[in-house]
């Protein structure tokens, strides 16, 4: 494994420091929840070796949350990060082939780089949507491909797949005789309501996600690989317990408590992404140094400058932090010119959105 850091780590705002960052607009996640706000008192639990696979009924709740699939189709992970590490690590080497989207979230572009097998992407343009078109994913399939690789809703941009799109993807794969792997972390923020589990579409077909974006709690480091493909389930499996054998009964329980009250928490959080959306939307209506494409899904969107700013994007990035207080995710995170960014619009409250927002359009006339 050849590991490189990636930008998006080195720059994100927790190596920088929160405290130097007024509007923090860079954030994937909605806001962070804290213990106390989830209304939990954590019990007195033994700190045992959990089940490897992740505890009976976290499994069971994610199975039934998804749908269309049961608790032992489900691996707990340390996040979707460690479900993605998982899977290109066991399937993927030197001599295999991953088609990927790109731009994507960086793991998934960076841990096959590391692996080094071969990587084609199938890039997503601005022109078109950003749209994930399956003629071109299967014009990218050789006879060596392993894994087709997707995200949906999609990181960074909120765009999605339609349910043909996707499921004239889960033929490709069946057809050409490789996985289908679906990243899903953001299917619960899908504003027209989700795709079907991915997974349960075909023994081929692999699903990734977590509890971190949808439900503010990336701190607790839970996630899932689920497959119906009971021999590929043992082989993550392997690879999870000789990563770190089974997860944080902490962690686990936290999980259990959130899935209990999964409505309670989501409805409420999904009524104001939209309402945030609909804000960004009329802002970039009115911002004419900018273009986008309306997210349908997740809480980030990736507007494009219409042309340089002044001075250039270096200058609009300083200027935009040192002078404005307010962070965005730069084009380069998502190896894409720094005339695109990722703006978070459900991290930061009401008012820092606006601030921020505000920000931005000062920045960019410098």
């Amino acid at each position: 494994m050849r590991y490189v850091r990636m930008p998006i780590e080195v720059e994100s705002p927790e190596e920088y420091g929160y405290g130097r960052i007024r509007y923090n607009l860079s954030e994937s996640s909605v806001a962070d929840r804290s213990v106390a706000g989830l209304g939990l008192t954590i019990p007195d639990l033994t700190l045992l070796y959990g089940e490897h696979r992740g505890g009976g009924e976290l499994r069971r709740l994610i199975a039934e949350t998804s749908g269309g699939v049961v608790a032992d189709d489900v691996l707990v992970t340390v996040g979707a990060a460690g479900a993605l590490f998982i899977i290109a690590t066991a399937l993927l080497g030197a001599d295999d082939h991953l088609v990927v989207v790109r731009p994507n979230y960086a793991t998934n572009l960076e841990t096959p780089r590391a692996i080094g097998c071969a990587v084609t992407h199938v890039e997503l343009d601005f022109e078109s949507g950003f749209r994930i078109d399956p003629q071109a994913i299967a014009a990218a399939v050789t006879s060596k491909t392993r894994i087709i690789s997707v995200t949906c809703p999609h990181n960074p941009t909120g765009t999605m797949l339609s349910a043909v799109e996707l499921g004239e993807l889960v033929a490709l794969a069946k057809a050409r005789g490789c996985y289908l792997l679906v990243d899903e972390t953001y299917r619960d923020l899908s504003f027209d309501g989700p795709l079907p589990l991915a997974a349960s579409l075909g023994e081929h077909v692999i699903s990734v996600a977590s509890l971190s974006k949808a439900y503010g709690v990336p701190g607790i480091r839970i996630g899932w690989i689920i497959t119906r493909d009971t021999a590929l389930q043992e082989r993550f499996l392997a690879a999870k317990e000789q990563i770190s054998i089974c997860g944080s009964v902490i962690d686990e329980w936290v999980g259990e408590q959130i899935l209990t009250r999964r409505d309670e928490l989501l409805t409420p959080t999904l009524t104001e992404m939209r309402r945030r959306r609909d804000r960004v939307t009329e802002w970039i209506a009115g911002e004419d140094l900018l273009d986008w494409v309306a997210p349908s899904g997740g809480v980030v969107c990736f507007p494009r400058m219409r042309s340089e700013p002044r001075g250039g994007t270096d200058a609009f990035y300083k200027r935009l932090l040192e002078e404005h207080g307010c962070y965005v995710g730069p084009g380069h995170w998502f190896e894409l010119p720094d005339t695109y960014f990722r703006l978070g619009y459900g991290w930061p409250t009401a008012e820092e959105l606006e601030g921020g927002l505000q920000a931005i359009s000062a920045a960019l006339r410098g």
